[in-house]
């Protein structure tokens, strides 16, 4: 039976793109630079568990976090041996496994952009050659028309924010003067996005989503990526938290993807948190909603229990990018690194012998690096089954490898881009010791 699974660590760069000069990212480094802080102490203290909590010190006991970044699940499928292939030395700390089982790669992005829609649709095969719209100015980003506009079809008193913010902080800022005045907050960052905060009650969960429908139909003229519902909850500034009630408004991929190819052929697409979304729902024929590391686990080792044959299971850990990426959070995101690598056991357990597991990241986001953005880097390729021998996969010119290899073994007509990794033999370690 040949099914494929495909998890995507948000945001898990392991440094390296040969054009991170082009998007001021030259030496960024997600995983070596949070493995760096680990050995020397810096994430030390952060509370492990279902929900990572806050910084408590070396007083919270034995359930923080200590010590060198411990990954033994990921470095046994080659995490650290893409790293070093990619940057070209150990990470910091990192304690090497003494048997490698999976094939490992890294990969480059050839899409215009680092940001989500881009990253994931160039995994499944079709990179995005054109340039999207971005809303450049960090002060009154968007343009007059399309704020009036909004205004007018939305039937608001006005809006708040209109710039570039992290979204935490333009809520924390802006929310009680939200829920008051009924204005909803809108920003954007350096990704093609329009970003629109709401209080669930306040301003109200459905009439959130509907103002980004609206938004998605007037900003076609702008060639922009996403429209992102932030829906959040709290009485003041204090307590207010977003919520799992996320939403993204994405513009159909430009071609086929491997996930539609799939469904067209009659097999089973199966997306796991905010992948359905990512995609514009194209190819995918169910959809799973979860929200938080664990419950995106165990919702894809509950749909690996279904899957016939013929079926893709893909899943987005999506709190790497936003919940530690972005806020610029290296301890946060060690420990999530950790908590994850120990319910990979779970999943490997259930894989059969025709099964092919793949794990990679759609970008960089350097929890050590300047501003709140993505970064741009490699990314690691982690393959185990469908009769790959261990070892390097090498440097992949593209993240479209992936599709192609995923293409190749559900019996699909090839992809237009990238290189199966399933068809030839493996290249050697250039760096093996």
């Amino acid at each position: 039976m040949s099914r494929a699974i495909v998890l995507v660590l948000d945001s898990f760069g392991i440094g390296g793109a040969p054009d991170a000069d082009r998007f001021h990212d030259a030496g960024a480094d997600t995983l070596g630079h949070i493995a760096a802080a680990c050995a020397k102490g810096e994430c030390d203290g952060f509370l492990q568990g279902p929900e990572p909590g806050p910084r408590q010190g070396p007083e919270a006991g034995p359930a923080a976090r200590q010590g060198p970044l411990a990954l033994p699940n990921l470095s046994r499928l080659g995490l650290f041996h893409a790293h070093r292939e990619s940057t070209g030395a150990w990470a910091e700390g990192v304690e090497v496994p003494a048997e490698v089982i999976g094939a490992y790669g890294n990969a480059r992005e050839i899409s215009s952009g680092k940001d989500t829609p881009s990253g994931h649709w160039e995994i499944a095969g079709v990179p995005v050659r054109f340039d999207w719209g971005y809303f450049l100015d960090r002060e009154e980003s968007f343009p007059t028309e399309l704020l009036e506009a909004l205004i007018r079809q939305g039937d608001l008193p006005g809006v708040l924010g209109n710039c570039h913010a992290s979204g935490t902080e333009i809520i924390a800022r802006l929310g009680e003067e939200h829920a008051a005045s009924g204005k909803p907050i809108v920003y954007t960052s350096g990704d093609s996005v329009f970003q629109i905060a709401a209080h669930e009650e306040a301003f109200g969960l459905e009439r959130l989503y509907a103002l980004c429908e609206t938004t998605r139909r007037l900003l076609e003229p702008y060639n922009i990526g996403r429209v992102i519902a932030r829906p959040f909850v709290g009485r003041s500034a204090d307590d207010f938290a977003r919520t799992a009630n996320r939403r993204d408004y994405s513009v159909e991929p430009p071609a086929a993807t491997v996930l539609q190819k799939l469904a067209d052929d009659g097999g089973e697409v199966i997306a796991i948190g905010k992948i359905a979304d990512i995609y514009a729902h194209c190819g995918v024929t169910r959809t799973v909603k979860a929200s938080g590391h664990d419950a995106l686990m165990d919702a894809t080792l509950a749909a690996l229990d279904e899957a016939g044959d013929r079926s893709l299971v893909m899943t987005n850990f999506v709190d790497f990018d936003t919940l530690y990426g972005h806020r610029r959070d290296v301890a946060g995101y060690a420990a999530a690194l950790e908590a994850f690598d120990a319910r990979l056991p779970e999943l490997l357990a259930k894989l059969g012998d025709d099964d092919l597991l793949v794990l990679t990241a759609d970008h960089g986001c350097d929890p050590t690096w300047h501003g709140t953005d993505h970064t741009r880097e490699r990314v690691p390729v982690l393959a185990l089954g469908a009769g790959l021998p261990a070892g390097s996969l090498g440097a992949r010119n593209t993240f479209a490898d992936i599709g192609q290899s995923l293409a190749a073994h559900l019996g699909l007509a090839p992809m237009a881009d990238g290189t199966s990794f399933l068809s030839k033999p493996l290249p050697t370690d250039p760096l093996a010791a």
